[in-house]
């Protein structure tokens, strides 16, 4: 089968128009949304009627779309960084400083939660014209779409989470420096860059796609990629430039992420990947469900790399490869929905259309699934 990668990147291609895009994505984003609310209405009802006695139930619970690091999120957009204690460093400001520009019309809170909404949809439309303008298929483009938003992880881009503006940008940065619009893609990769700690991975795969036809370039252009290569290493230093300058700590927000209450310090993967395991014995269940996920997230990663261009496979990789090397597995199911181009393998796998049918019954659950017990507090989103 051939690859989309096996065609020059600047061939002329039909990535359809953005009515297609709504057409495919808007249904999805819908449906989405429905089942999150439904299990955040379901998790209130549970938590009304059951009085739980654990406290992160009811806190998680009664915050709804600002539970765990949406709440965070939230002060940072009001307060700024001053008046909270350093933990709130490793919230990168991209997302915030977003919600306060808009806040400023409809408030901080409601900003945030319109922001990852709209972006979420940006995503799965623009998404959609990635797939199409790589493989010419409009099915497979839908399915990506559609895969995007219902992923069990998804449940984030409803909430108060920088998730969904994060993978919109790096979908941008892909759409762009594939079409050879390096400028385009600088811009959005030094969004990237401020948005998430992680956001440095995305200069792997445009180093890749900058190094092809570079040295018949003209000037101008190889100028333009090797922005786009720096641009999210920028952006992040950029914000560590000025935690630098008012803590006296440049890696400040990594190394509070680095804490044993967090995600802990540099491990190896296959004893994180142990303690994960041992999680289900006692009764971790959040903990215990990264473990099949985290297989699967390998799985696909192959999958990119026999079927979608290098750079598809390379930030997939880098992006699963730095959410096993913490001491706990917390939130893996979330950064993986950041290496988007697993959600590309799975529509991938799916062609067949009785399979299609069986996973766009099962995501759907689990979507709820996965809502509820981060809404319960019994997941760490």
């Amino acid at each position: 089968m051939a690859v989309a990668g096996d065609a020059s990147p600047t061939t002329a291609r039909d990535s359809g128009t953005w009515k297609d895009a709504a057409i495919a994505a808007v249904p999805a984003w819908l449906t989405a949304r429905a089942v999150v609310l439904a299990a955040l209405g379901f998790a209130r009802y549970f938590a009304d009627e059951l009085h739980p006695a654990r406290e992160v139930v009811v806190h998680t619970v009664g915050d709804g779309l600002f539970a765990w690091d949406g709440a965070w999120y939230a002060d940072i957009a009001s307060h700024g960084y001053g008046g909270l204690s350093r933990d709130a460093l490793r919230f990168f400001p991209g997302f915030p400083l977003f919600g306060r520009a808009i806040g400023i019309v409809v408030g901080d809170r409601v900003a945030l939660v319109l922001i990852a909404n709209v972006a979420a949809l940006l995503a799965a439309m623009l998404l959609y014209r990635l797939v199409r303008w790589e493989r010419g298929d409009p099915a497979l483009a839908t399915r990506a779409a559609w895969f995007l938003s219902i992923a069990p992880p998804a449940f984030v881009f409803v909430m108060a989470y920088s998730d969904a503006l994060a993978v919109l940008l790096v979908i941008a940065t892909f759409f762009a420096m594939r079409r050879r619009s390096w400028w385009w893609a600088a811009a959005a990769a030094a969004v990237v860059g401020v948005t998430r700690p992680t956001g440095v991975l995305l200069a792997l795969p445009v180093l890749i796609e900058a190094c092809r036809g570079f040295s018949v370039a003209p000037v101008r252009e190889r100028i333009g990629r090797v922005v786009a290569v720096t641009a999210a290493p920028l952006g992040a230093l950029a914000y560590l430039g000025w935690v630098g300058a008012t803590r006296d700590d440049l890696l400040l927000p990594y190394s509070v992420q680095a804490t044993h209450r967090l995600h802990g310090e540099f491990a190896n993967p296959l004893s994180t990947l142990w303690h994960a395991v041992e999680g289900l014995s006692d009764h971790h269940v959040g903990t215990a469900l990264h473990v099949p996920w985290l297989a699967v997230m390998v799985a696909l990663v192959v999958v990119v790399f026999v079927r979608w261009p290098l750079s598809y496979g390379v930030f997939a990789a880098v992006v699963v490869a730095s959410s096993v090397t913490s001491t706990n597995l917390d939130s893996l199911e979330r950064y993986g929905l950041f290496a988007f181009p697993l959600v590309l393998a799975l529509a991938d796998l799916t062609e067949h259309r009785l399979v299609e049918r069986i996973v766009f019954v099962v995501l759907p659950v689990a979507l709820f699934g996965y809502a509820v017990l981060a809404f319960s507090g019994l997941y760490v989103p």
